[in-house]
Formats: structure tokens, sequence, C-alpha cells
């Protein structure tokens, strides 16, 4: 009988969930030696998957957190808009991006998502859209980051180079952020660093701001590959390069 492949992007959502509740139970002296067994097994996951995926893939997935972590030192542990647990960035964090854009790029291209590519843009946009609203109206906190980046969402969705991972970095990202501030993993500050821009916690359209590490990926990935001086061969298993999004009417 042949075994059972279960997609990266439940893997994925399946080990947010699961990591999020073991860190909520870690703290105390065991909270440090916890975070780094978490932080191992996030990259254990996270390489068992990329092993699987194409040569292009696997760079996209380097260069996410690449630039994730960057932004992550920079914004978390240096200026504070969002501020993690234990302080810091956690070990989990670097690799958990790369796992995050994996399960996006994965749910974009399920054939049973593709098929009606039309219809998730719109739904996606459709969603995130009433999120922002209810930011800026009748949430506790008002939200104007989560808004702008709802606004970047709906941007790529219509003019991005990739569509359907964008859908799926909508849900990754929305289960992420909601999960992650209800079980106080993190939390973000009421206002940017300049007190300028009120901010949700999670900003509504925290995935928008995610998809300009999806485009860094989409774009220098290929550019990467091109000047790799050897490419070492994907795994037997591995994921096809997938196809362009389907062009449709918008």
């Amino acid at each position: 009988m042949p075994a059972v492949r279960v997609p990266p992007y439940l893997v994925v959502l399946t080990w947010i969930s699961a990591l999020l509740a073991v860190d909520r139970m870690i703290g105390g002296a065991a909270s440090r030696a916890g975070e780094w067994a978490l932080g191992a097994a996030t990259w254990v996951i996270l390489v068992a998957l990329a092993r699987r995926e194409a040569p292009l893939a696997r760079v996209q997935i380097a260069v996410v957190v690449a630039f994730a972590t960057l932004v992550e030192y920079t914004f978390s542990a240096g200026l504070g808009v969002y501020t993690y647990r234990h302080h810091g960035v956690p070990a989990f964090v670097p690799p958990g991006h790369g796992l995050v854009y994996l399960g996006a790029l994965d749910l974009g291209r399920q054939a049973w998502l593709r098929a009606h590519a039309l219809r998730a843009r719109i739904l996606t946009a459709t969603a995130v859209a009433a999120w922002a609203v209810w930011g800026l109206t009748l949430s506790p906190t008002l939200d104007v980051l989560g808004a702008f980046w709802a606004l970047c969402l709906v941007v790529f969705l219509r003019w991005g180079r990739s569509p359907m991972t964008y859908v799926g970095a909508f849900v990754i990202v929305s289960w992420l952020e909601i999960l992650g501030t209800a079980t106080g993993a993190w939390h973000w500050a009421p206002w940017s660093p300049t007190g300028l821009v009120a901010q949700g916690n999670p900003p509504s359209g925290a995935s928008g701001g995610y998809c300009w590490f999806d485009a860094a990926a989409i774009w220098l990935g290929p550019l990467i590959l091109a000047r790799w001086p050897a490419r070492r061969a994907p795994h037997p298993d591995a994921v096809a390069e997938p196809a362009a999004d389907p062009v449709v009417a918008a």
C-alpha cells in the first residue's frame, strides 16, 4: 500500500500550532533550553521539507530566512515594534519564517485551489479588506498599520508575479499571527516607534507585510540560482518547479 504524503502546508500549520502550544507551557529556568530545542526541531522540519522541493524553491526559502531574520533583529530586537515573550528573537523564529514561506508556496500550488484561482484571490482580498475595516472602526485597538499592509496584499494579489502564493501567505500568516498573539508568544506595540502609526495586535493585514518576503524570494531566487556554481541534485521525490500562476481575468 503506497504511503500517504501529507502536503507540506498541513505540516506547517500543524507544527506552528504545536510549537506555540509548547512555547506557552515552558517558562522559568527551562524557557531558554526549551526555546533552543524548539528551534532545532523547527530547523529539522524545514530541512526535511525543503529537501523535497525543487532547487529554485530551496533557494527562495533561504532568501526568506535571511531577509526575515534581518527584519526580526531590526524591528523586534532593535526597535520594539513587537516583542516576544522571552524577549530577543527566539531560536525557532528564523527557520519558522522558512516554513511559513514553504507552506504558502505549497498551498498556492494545490490543484484544488488553483482550479478556482480567481475566486480564491477575490475571497482573500475581501477577507483582508473586511479585517482592515474592522481594525479601523470596531477594534478595541486602532490598527492603521494593518490597513496599510492589507492594501499591500490586495496590490500583490492583483499585480504580483505569484498571486496564488500570496493567497497561501494570507492563510498561513493569519493563522500564525492570530495564534501567536492569542497565546502571548509575541505582542505588537500599540504604536510604531515614531508614535505616528497605530498597530493592532496582530495587525489585520500582517500577511500583506509578509508578501514582501515572498516578493524578495520570487525576485532573487532565480537570480541566485542562475549564478550558483554547482547545484545539488534534488531529492528523488522532489516537487517539480511549480507552473506559472493561472492567468485569470481580474
